[in-house]
């Protein structure tokens, strides 16, 4: 499977929707809905199409927040990483140890197995946030699904987002995913990427993935300047 290259399409599509480049997509949404998004053969339009049914009406909606700026996997990772290591060297200057773990590997290092793991982990967060509004109906599902049908024919990466569209949200397990502190604290700011924290359902969630994550109190605040600057 290649979940990173899909991933990779929703990143740059927000990043071209916060950026406005995508005029057209953004006439196309006023005019005709999403559904002619998905209609559409340009794939930077229909990944913004999902994208948007995936994000509903988050935060007057600006498509995630200022975050989906970083644009792919590994602009994400770097910032992940980074706020991990404000973190350490916050508990080091403090007196206070920091969780052990093993050093963090570029993404571009990583073989392909462990790569599609981590994709996996990140697009299984930012699915699970995107639900936690519960705003996610059967139509919509089916909408995602026909979108994502024209991004990718992996029938093995269609058949695991299916499942993640439609099981239960339970963030415990998606916090199953996390390999690594550090792949948690990616994913914890993958949820930051398309919660509303105007919304009390979601800022519950995301409370709770943190707890299932191990995010502690100093780290979680890290990421979530990190994703505040952008």
């Amino acid at each position: 499977m290649d979940t990173r290259s899909l991933l990779d399409q929703f990143l740059k599509a927000g990043t071209d929707m916060l950026q406005g480049t995508s005029t057209s997509q953004s006439s196309s949404q006023q005019s005709g809905g999403i559904g002619d998004l998905l209609s559409k053969n340009s794939g930077g339009l229909v990944a913004g199409g999902v994208l948007g049914l995936l994000l509903g009406s988050k935060k007057g909606r600006k498509l995630g927040g200022q975050a989906l700026k970083y644009g792919s996997l590994a602009a994400l990772g770097a910032v992940a990483y980074k706020a991990y290591n404000n973190w350490q060297a916050q508990q080091a200057s403090s007196g206070t140890p920091a969780s052990a773990s093993q050093a963090s590997v570029p993404l571009s290092e990583l073989p392909a197995p462990a790569v599609e793991q981590h994709s996996r982990a990140v697009l299984c967060a930012m699915i699970g946030a995107a639900k936690a509004d519960g705003h996610i109906d059967d139509k919509e599902r089916s909408l995602i699904d026909e979108g994502i049908a024209k991004m990718t024919d992996d029938p093995q990466l269609l058949t695991w987002l299916e499942q993640e569209l439609h099981k239960p949200l339970d963030p415990a397990d998606v916090a199953l995913h996390a390999r690594s502190p550090e792949m948690a604290a990616e994913m914890y700011l993958a949820s930051v990427l398309v919660i509303d924290e105007e919304s009390y359902m979601e800022k519950a969630y995301l409370e709770e993935l943190a707890r299932q994550l191990s995010i502690e109190p100093a780290l979680k605040a890290e990421l979530e300047r990190q994703a505040a600057l952008g």
